[in-house]
């Protein structure tokens, strides 16, 4: 994709990878529309990166959905990049009870809300001479982390839903895109997770290719397992995660 002169939104964009990644885009000449639930972590996030615009969007809610991407044709009929980039990791009990609350909220977030927006927008976006949908997933949806069995779950099937997606869009002017982060230092100090600059900066660089899929060194062997043994290293990962528990925010 042309990595400026974009109008993009990006969803989840107040902190975490999505914040690191609205201003890498802000930086490079885009006009920048973050959301999210938290009102205090956008205005800090715009107030920092003047030029960038915010609103508030709760992408559990089908009628807060209608209502942002009505409101964003209206102010910014220039879209042509969405990002559904928010998303909640939750620990479960895949061999127990599994609590509704987690379900219901993970499933809702991860996967119902990149569908129901991308669909708010799509019409919008198919007007558009070069348009892009980037639906971010994660290496845990090629390696289930079992300790969040629901997350790895909903990221495996917005990578489906993405194969089909770009599949159906292929005779049109909106291009789909799969980000697919490794571990990231996005919300957290853990040693054994790739630094969120880092990660930013590679995937920056693949972005500004004609790739289909973002996936940075550090995620190639996750994103390379599935197959008839996959579950070795299902295993493997999941015995060394099980001995030191991975800080999960």
């Amino acid at each position: 994709m042309k990595l400026t002169g974009n109008t993009i939104f990006i969803t989840g964009g107040g902190s975490g990878i999505g914040r690191a990644l609205a201003e890498a885009l802000h930086h490079l000449g885009n006009k920048v529309i973050i959301s999210g639930r938290s009102k205090e972590r956008l205005e800090e996030t715009i107030k920092g990166n003047p030029g960038m615009s915010a609103m508030e969007l709760n992408v559990q809610d089908p009628a807060s959905i209608e209502g942002a991407a009505k409101q964003l044709i209206e102010e910014f009929p220039d879209l042509n990049v969405l990002i559904n980039n928010a998303g909640i990791i939750q620990p479960d009990n895949a061999a127990g009870v599994i609590n509704e609350d987690v379900l219901v909220s993970t499933v809702a977030t991860n996967l119902l809300g990149s569908i129901r927006l991308t669909s708010a927008l799509i019409e919008h976006l198919k007007s558009k001479e070069e348009a892009v949908v980037i639906n971010t997933t994660s290496i845990l949806g090629f390696v289930p982390l079992a300790a969040t069995a629901v997350y790895s779950a909903t990221k495996a099937a917005l990578h489906t839903y993405t194969l089909s997606q770009r599949y159906l869009l292929k005779d049109t002017s909106v291009k789909v895109i799969e980000m697919v982060p490794p571990w990231v230092q996005s919300n957290n100090n853990e040693p054994r997770a790739m630094p969120l600059a880092a990660y930013i900066e590679a995937t920056i660089k693949i972005l500004g290719t004609e790739t289909d899929e973002v996936v940075v060194e550090e995620a190639k062997m996750f994103r390379n397992n599935p197959g008839p043994n996959e579950g070795v290293f299902v295993t493997q990962l999941n015995d060394t995660m099980k001995s030191e528990p991975p800080k999960i925010h």
